[in-house]
C-alpha cells in the first residue's frame, strides 16, 4: 500500500510539473504573437478567472480524496459514491452559476481595471476577453471532483494524464487560435486574446475527455468495491459537505493568495499611473511587463518549493497528531531548509541575470529589466508564504492562513498606490513583498506558538545557505560582466549564451560548497552520495 501511495504521489508530482512547465513555456511564443498589448488584455481577463475558478474548485480534489480514502479505508464504499454522485451536480451547478456571475459582471471588472482616461485599451476590449475566459468556469469544478475522486482510490494517473493533456490542448489552441487570427484572418488584437482566453476552456474539455476515458476502464472495478460494501454508516449529504468545506477553505485561500495580490495592481495600477501623469500606452506596457511577463519567470523556482511543500503536509500531521515533537521539529526543518536551499540561489540568478533573461522570455528593454531584477527577490517571500501555510495545515491551525492573508492584502492595498507614485512600476513589487512579509511574519508566530518549534536551528543553517549564495553571487557576477565585454544582452542568442555560463558558473559553486560543507547530505540524504562519488569528493 505505501510503495502504491509512493507511486502514486511520484505520478502526480510528475504530471503537476510537467503541467506548470508547459504553462510557463508557452509565453515565449505567446508574447512574439500579441506583443504587450495582447499580454496586458490577456492578463486583465486571466486575473478575475483565476480568483474565480480557485474559489470554485482550490481545495475540493484535496478536500474530496481525503474524504473518500478515510471511508474506503473503512470499507464504506457507498458513502464515497454518494458523494460523488452528488457532488458532480452540485459542482456542475456552482460552474455554471460562476460562469454567470462573471459573464455579467465583466463590465464591472473592467471598468475597474481600466481606471485611467487615456488607456490604450478600452473597457470593452477588457469586457470580451474576460467574458471569453469565464465559460471555462462550467466545467473546471466538474472535473476537478472527477480527480479528487479518482485520487481517493489512490489512483493519481488520471489526474496526472488529465492535467498534462489539459495544459496540451490550452497551449496549442493559445498559440494556433492568436496566431491564426492576427496573420490570416486579419482579426483584431481582441478577437486574438478572445480565442487564446477562451483555450482554457478548450484545454477543460479535452481534460475531461480524458477523465471520463479513465471512468469507463475503471467502473467494473469502482463497481466491485461497491459490492463489498460494509453499509453500516448513514451519513447525511449535509455532514458529508460540511467536512469538505472545513478542509477545503484553507486551500482555497492560500491558492488565491497570489492572483489576489495580482488583482489589487490590476484595480490600482492604472489609477496610480494616469495620477503622475502616466497611462496611456506606458500604463500598458508597465502593467502587462509586472503581472505578466516578470510574474511568470519569478513564479518558476516558486513552483518548485510549492510542490515540495504541500508534499510534507502529510509527515508533520502525523508527527504533530502523534505528539512526536522530535520528528515533527525534524520536518519542519527540512522543509525550511530545502526551500530556502532551492529558492534562494535561483532569485538571487534571477535578479542578477533579469537583463539576458528577459531579452531571452521577451525582448531587451529596460523597463522589463528593472521590474524582474526588483520582482525576482519576492520569489524567496512566495515560497515561503506557500510552505508556512502548508505547515499550519499540518498542525491543524489553517484559519489562521485567513488572517494572515487578509492582513497581507490590507498592508498591499494601503501601500500600493502611494509606492507606485513615489517608484512608478516597482513600487508594486515593493507593495507585494511588504504584504506577503506579514502574512509570513503571523504564519511563523502562529506555527512557534502551536507546535512549540524553535527556530534556532533553521537560523543558523539559514545563514550559511545565504553565505554560500553570497559567494555564488560573487562568481557569477563576475562571469557575467566578464562576458558581458564581449556578448551583448540585447541579442537573444548571445543573452542565452550569457546565462547558460554564468548560470552554469554560479549553480556549480553552489552546489559545490552544498556538497563539500555536508549540507547538501543532510538536506537530500542518500542521493547526494552518487552525485560526490561521481565528482570523487568524499562522502
Amino acid at each position: 500500500m505505501g510503495s502504491k501511495l509512493l507511486r502514486g504521489t511520484f505520478i502526480l508530482t510528475v504530471g503537476t510539473i510537467l503541467s506548470k512547465v508547459l504553462g510557463l513555456i508557452y509565453v515565449i511564443p505567446f508574447y512574439q504573437i500579441v506583443g504587450k498589448q495582447g499580454t496586458a488584455l490577456y492578463n486583465f481577463g486571466y486575473v478575475p478567472y483565476t480568483i474565480f475558478i480557485s474559489i470554485a474548485t482550490a481545495g475540493v480534489p484535496l478536500a474530496v480524496s481525503k474524504f473518500i480514502s478515510k471511508y474506503n479505508a473503512l470499507e464504506e464504499y457507498a458513502v464515497g459514491r454518494k458523494l460523488f454522485k452528488s457532488g458532480l451536480v452540485i459542482m456542475l451547478t456552482t460552474g455554471v452559476a460562476a460562469f454567470l456571475i462573471m459573464y455579467f459582471i465583466a463590465p464591472v471588472l473592467a471598468e475597474m481595471s481600466i481606471s485611467g482616461k487615456k488607456q490604450s485599451i478600452s473597457v470593452d476590449d477588457v469586457t470580451t476577453v474576460i467574458r471569453a475566459v469565464s465559460w471555462a468556469l462550467i466545467v473546471v469544478p466538474f472535473m476537478s471532483l472527477i480527480r479528487g475522486y479518482f485520487q481517493g482510490h489512490q489512483s493519481m494517473g488520471p489526474s496526472a494524464v488529465s492535467q498534462v493533456v489539459e495544459q496540451i490542448v490550452r497551449v496549442a489552441f493559445t498559440l494556433i487560435g492568436a496566431y491564426v487570427v492576427l496573420k490570416y484572418m486579419s482579426g483584431s488584437m481582441v478577437s486574438a486574446v478572445s480565442v487564446a482566453t477562451f483555450a482554457a476552456f478548450i484545454g477543460a474539455i479535452g481534460s475531461l475527455f480524458i477523465l471520463f476515458w479513465y471512468w469507463y476502464k475503471r467502473k467494473p472495478y469502482l463497481n466491485e468495491l461497491l459490492e463489498q460494501d460494509k453499509g453500516t454508516l448513514n451519513i447525511s449529504l449535509m455532514e458529508i459537505y460540511k467536512e469538505i468545506f472545513i478542509y477545503a477553505a484553507p486551500f482555497v485561500f492560500v491558492g488565491i493568495a497570489n492572483p489576489l495580490f495580482q488583482s489589487i495592481d490590476q484595480f490600482t495600477f492604472s489609477k496610480a499611473m494616469a495620477e503622475i501623469g502616466k497611462s496611456g500606452p506606458y500604463a500598458t506596457a508597465a502593467f502587462s511587463t509586472l503581472n505578466f511577463e516578470s510574474h511568470k519567470i519569478v513564479i518558476i523556482p516558486v513552483s518548485l518549493a510549492t510542490a515540495f511543500s504541500l508534499t510534507l503536509v502529510p509527515s508533520i500531521t502525523q508527527a504533530f497528531v502523534n505528539k512526536d515533537q522530535k520528528s515533527m521539529n525534524h520536518q519542519i526543518n527540512q522543509t525550511f531548509q530545502v526551500m530556502l536551499f532551492l529558492t534562494l540561489p535561483a532569485a538571487i540568478g534571477l535578479s542578477l541575470l533579469a537583463e539576458p533573461v528577459y531579452t531571452v522570455f521577451y525582448e531587451h528593454e529596460a523597463l522589463g529589466t528593472q521590474v524582474l531584477a526588483a520582482y525576482a527577490p519576492v520569489a524567496i517571500l512566495f515560497s515561503l508564504y506557500s510552505v508556512t501555510a502548508a505547515i499550519l495545515q499540518g498542525i491543524n491551525e489553517q484559519r489562521y492562513t485567513i488572517l494572515s492573508l487578509l492582513v497581507g492584502l490590507l498592508i498591499k492595498l494601503a501601500l500600493n498606490i502611494p509606492l507606485i507614485k513615489m517608484m512608478d512600476t516597482r513600487g508594486a513589487v515593493l507593495a507585494t513583498a511588504l504584504g506577503y512579509t506579514s502574512s509570513i511574519v503571523i504564519n511563523l508566530i502562529v506555527i512557534k506558538i502551536y507546535s512549540r518549534y524553535q527556530f534556532r536551528f533553521v537560523w543558523r543553517r539559514s545563514l550559511l545557505i545565504v553565505i554560500f549564495a553570497g559567494v555564488m553571487w560573487l562568481g557569477t557576477e563576475f562571469v557575467y560582466k566578464s562576458l558581458s565585454l564581449f556578448l551583448s544582452p540585447a541579442s537573444r542568442v548571445q543573452s542565452l549564451i550569457l546565462i547558460l555560463i554564468s548560470a552554469g558558473v554560479g549553480a556549480g559553486i553552489y552546489f559545490y560548497l552544498g556538497l563539500k560543507s555536508g549540507l547538501a547530505d543532510k538536506l537530500f540524504g542518500h542521493r547526494i552520495v552518487r552525485i560526490k562519488q561521481k565528482l570523487k569528493l568524499p562522502v
